[in-house]
């Protein structure tokens, strides 16, 4: 079963107990109180790991993107209040932000890291954040130059598919490799917020697990509600990342496809639950002995038997409790001579018979 050591104190696996990011993303909306609500409120759910954005207004798009003012289906051309380019510097986490942010995960005991953008923020997390891994997003997976550079850091990285062909993952996969970081956990994703029932394809988890099977799979949900996440942990994913958020109707990006508190605390230990449940593949009684005896069925008589007597198969029937013979041992019975009378309808035994 293929492991990682994702941080210096967890290990991550297929089918084994999942690694849960709360992806805070942008949903602090800039303001770093809402940040420490958003960190401590993950870490009362359960959450293993909050996870940042690392980029500037000058990391993310181009000059043409805020001249056009228009990025998917925000289309700031038709309002007044703000730019394209204002919301992105208002929703931007600054360096000095996230090492204040970084702390106080620190001091909570959970997991800290961050998406980045550009060198300069991929240098900024290693060197200064000394984030425990680094996530690399699905817009991401196809800029092979960046990937090269993540990957010769020697971090543990990981990687979302959304957006992306198998030969572009592929590819993005031996970029990592052939800079001597084998150190990846690869993650199902589909970039579209949020995507039907029908296009999430978990069965895709299997596919990536045959395909690159020394590396752990996990799942980035962008689905809508708990059941999804909740589900994939049954496809063995060592990993799941689902966005966060305080309040599902509050302005910004991410914030109507996320987890609110009560629904991450679901995610978190509902996923612990699922991943308990799958146990074993090794068949075995769990039941105890009593209870056993309790369900099974004895050979039991359909009159009164006198001492002597032979007996036929319509004399016998089979009922609760097992405490007597076992239905499986009927033709031992039949054509046996009863040794004592044996009562109607009651258990007997095989010292009852001649």
């Amino acid at each position: 079963m293929s492991k990682i050591q994702l941080t210096p104190k967890r290990t991550v696996a297929d089918f084994d107990k999942p690694y849960i990011i709360a992806e805070l993303g942008s949903n602090h909306n800039g303001d770093m109180e809402l940040a420490r609500k958003l960190i401590k409120e993950a870490k009362d759910a359960g959450a293993d790991c909050v996870k940042f954005q690392s980029w500037s207004k000058d990391s993310i798009f181009s000059k043409k993107t805020y001249e056009d003012n228009y990025f998917i289906a925000d289309d700031y051309r038709n309002r007044t209040d703000f730019t394209l380019e204002s919301i992105v510097d208002a929703y931007s986490i600054s360096e000095e932000e996230l090492i204040q942010m970084k702390s106080y995960a620190d001091s909570l005991g959970i997991d800290c890291t961050s998406t980045p953008f550009s060198k300069k923020e991929v240098d900024f997390l290693v060197d200064k954040i000394q984030a425990p891994f680094i996530k690399i997003a699905s817009m991401d997976l196809n800029n092979y130059p960046f990937l090269d550079y993540i990957a010769r850091k020697g971090k543990p990285i990981v990687i979302s598919t959304g957006l992306s062909e198998l030969y572009e993952i592929d590819k993005a996969i031996r970029t990592i490799e052939e800079a001597g970081n084998n150190q990846i956990v690869i993650l199902h994703c589909v970039s579209i917020y949020p995507p039907k029932d029908s296009q999430v394809n978990l069965n895709n988890i299997d596919t990536l697990r045959i395909l690159y099977p020394q590396y752990p799979i996990g799942f980035s949900d962008h689905t809508l509600g708990i059941t999804v996440p909740i589900a994939s942990v049954v496809k063995g994913v060592c990993l799941i990342e689902k966005h966060f958020t305080l309040d599902k109707n509050m302005e910004g990006w991410d914030h109507k496809v996320s987890a609110n508190p009560e629904d991450l605390k679901l995610i978190c230990s509902e996923t612990k639950r699922v991943y308990e449940a799958l146990g074993s593949t090794r068949i075995s009684v769990q039941e105890k002995a009593d209870r056993i005896e309790s369900f099974r069925r004895s050979i039991v008589t359909t009159r009164t038997i006198k001492a002597g007597d032979i007996i036929k198969l319509e004399d016998l029937d089979f009922k609760r409790p097992g405490t007597g013979i076992s239905p499986e041992y009927l033709k031992q019975v039949v054509g046996r001579t009863a040794k004592v009378e044996l009562a109607l309808d009651k258990p007997f035994s095989f010292g009852d018979l001649v």
